[in-house]
């Protein structure tokens, strides 16, 4: 990969765009993978820097052992720490094989965008459809892991207390799908959440889940 085509690129997109739009990439060949962020524009938007960790996008990257599996994304929606909405791209960087060795992303943050639109709306319509908010962009592996530890829990729809043996297969069956397995030490904080031990989290990731043949 082509660091130094990749950082002049970045810094055009963002001078182009302006104050509001970011510009990273991640090095998905370093072989440090809780710090993939190899260039970054405008980290403010997200309050990122060089040498910080990976997107949920890098995970599943990182994971995924079939490459024409992995698809660009473009305009989709990501929220960050604050609360502020992100229209975002992301393209997948490959070598002469097809294999991802980086992806390469766009987020814009259109907040200021989205609160002028609704002041236009509450004047043109009686109520606005509640919709449900994008996924968060973490600052760290440690929020990331917290963020898709919650999307398991919000996939099975019940608290862990309320969780039978079913239920915590399929909760850990995602994460293991999403890549939280990757994160260094990660396997004994899903085990203390969902309140297993270490040896039936390993038969958990094993297991298939109830909608599996």
């Amino acid at each position: 990969m082509d660091l130094a085509f990749f950082e002049r690129l970045s810094k055009a997109i963002a001078a182009q765009f302006g104050f509001n739009c970011e510009v990273a990439v991640h090095d998905l060949k370093s072989g440090d993978m809780e710090h993939t962020v190899a260039i970054i524009e405008n980290g403010h938007v997200t309050n990122r820097k060089k040498g910080d960790g990976p997107s949920r996008v890098v995970l599943e990257a990182l994971k995924e052992t079939d490459p024409e599996k992995l698809e660009d994304q473009a305009g989709y929606l990501m929220r960050t720490h604050d609360g502020r909405i992100l229209k975002c791209s992301t393209v997948y960087i490959r070598d002469e094989n097809g294999v991802p060795e980086g992806v390469f992303s766009i987020n814009y943050d259109i907040t200021e965008l989205l609160m002028a639109e609704r002041a236009v709306g509450s004047i043109l319509h009686h109520k606005e459809e509640e919709k449900k908010l994008p996924d968060r962009i973490p600052q760290s592996v440690n929020e990331l892991l917290d963020d898709l530890i919650e999307q398991s829990v919000q996939l099975v729809g019940k608290p862990v207390a309320m969780m039978n043996k079913e239920d915590k297969i399929k909760a850990i069956a995602f994460l293991n799908k999403a890549g939280a397995f990757l994160i260094t030490r990660s396997g004994d904080r899903v085990s203390k959440y969902f309140g297993i031990s270490k040896y039936t989290l390993y038969s958990y990731i094993d297991a298939k889940t109830p909608n599996q043949e």
